[in-house]
């Protein structure tokens, strides 16, 4: 497993199994993936998809604050993206 450098990192819950969530973290030095308990996170970020700004320190979650409009606005470009994949294109006779 490769080290994470101590920072500040943007990151995203990728999944949460067994009471573990694991996030995919984006820094300057890279992209790094995070397994944490999920009661370390806030409540209302316990969820796939969740959007944080987190420290790390020694590879452990020091601090993560929940930024939900980001989540929100995520969410919402992926339903709209999913929507236009969706549509079906204009036939012939239309």
């Amino acid at each position: 497993m490769t080290e994470i450098p101590d920072d500040r990192y943007d990151a995203v819950v990728d999944r949460i199994e067994d009471g573990l969530a694991t996030m995919e973290l984006n820094g300057d030095e890279g992209r790094y993936e995070l397994v944490v308990d999920e009661a370390s996170l806030p409540e209302d970020g316990q969820h796939e998809g969740a959007v944080y700004e987190i420290v790390v320190e020694a590879d452990r979650l020091v601090d993560a604050w929940y930024d939900e409009a980001t989540t929100q606005e995520r969410r919402a470009d992926a339903q709209d993206r999913f929507d236009r994949l969706s549509e079906r294109p204009p036939g012939d006779g239309e």
